[in-house]
């Protein structure tokens, strides 16, 4: 099973490398500007594989550089709320 095939994994996978990033050393901003070229690699390369994904990258692709800024740090959020 890949990790996009099921939101709560998808989740659970960003939260790792979340905090992978936070033990190297990796402040707020960083992290925030990784999770939005990561979201850039998804919304353009990757087929949504459930629909949380799909409406994500819906999200995505309708927003402005800066909200997807904002899109980002949400998820961001949402996965460090859940450890």
């Amino acid at each position: 099973m890949s990790v996009l095939d099921n939101f709560d994994t998808w989740k659970g996978f960003l939260a790792n490398r979340i905090q992978q990033a936070q033990q190297q050393g990796m402040d707020q901003q960083t992290m925030s500007a990784v999770a939005a070229e990561v979201g850039d690699y998804l919304a353009q390369s990757v087929d949504a594989k459930n629909s949380e994904e799909a409406v994500l990258k819906e999200l995505w692709n309708a927003a402005t550089e800066q909200e997807q800024q904002a899109i980002a740090n949400i998820m961001i959020k949402l996965v460090q709320k859940q450890q």
